[in-house]
């Protein structure tokens, strides 16, 4: 059984989350405050966790950090606040997901299935060589890229940014992220940088680059990878 360790001081909330959750046998525990939620992480060791960042005793974005000194559990945050700011610093602490308040439950389950697949498919990044779409496929040891029978050519640059994305599958990469991963800069105002090589990324591999279905924009945030 897949364990949820919800974190939430919404009592009303943290009462329908259970409910949905253990009708989909789920298995639930609840926390109010973030001490409560660091320290049954520990004890439970749930398979995912889903954040509220306005917590009464700490910011959540302490309680991540708190979980990523010593835990790769998938984080999904749940919050009220709208600010991309917000939204960026939790997931630059080590959120994996954010799902903006209010939402349907459909959603939220929908990105719990995809958090826990994540981590089902996490050797991808160490034991993987090869990704393949309907439209293209990605050989990272040769690092080459076929479409349509054909080696597309990529730049350096290209190529690092979409190693990055390919290997987290399904997950948002912070734009402040890839610009340090790829030319080691944070500036939030070379996201420019970002913007061009996106696009030169989606000319070569997407059938429709202006509606792009693997390599997707999270606007304000950052980048994600859909295979």
């Amino acid at each position: 059984m897949t364990r949820v360790l919800v974190v939430e001081d919404d009592p009303q909330l943290v009462r329908a989350l259970i409910i949905n959750l253990q009708a989909r046998r789920y298995g639930v525990d609840a926390a109010p405050d973030g001490a409560t939620a660091l320290r049954l992480a520990v004890a439970r060791q749930p398979d995912v966790v889903m954040l509220d960042l306005g917590l009464p005793d700490m910011d959540g974005v302490e309680v991540i950090k708190g979980l990523r000194g010593w835990t790769r559990v998938p984080i999904l945050v749940l919050s009220a606040r709208q600010a991309s700011e917000e939204k960026v610093a939790a997931l630059d602490a080590g959120a994996d997901d954010y799902v903006t308040k209010p939402f349907s439950m459909d959603e939220l389950m929908a990105r719990l299935r995809a958090a826990v697949r994540r981590t089902e498919e996490t050797p991808l990044a160490t034991g993987t060589t090869l990704v393949e779409t309907a439209d293209f496929s990605v050989d990272l040891l040769a690092r080459k890229v076929h479409k349509d029978s054909r080696d597309v050519r990529l730049t350096p640059t290209e190529w690092h940014l979409l190693e990055i994305l390919i290997t987290n599958p399904g997950r948002l990469i912070t734009q402040k992220h890839l610009l340090q991963e790829v030319w080691g800069v944070t500036q939030g105002n070379k996201t420019n940088y970002l913007r061009v090589y996106m696009a030169q990324l989606r000319r070569k591999l997407e059938a429709d680059p202006s509606h792009p279905r693997y390599l997707i924009t999270e606007p304000g945030m950052g980048y994600r990878f859909e295979g």
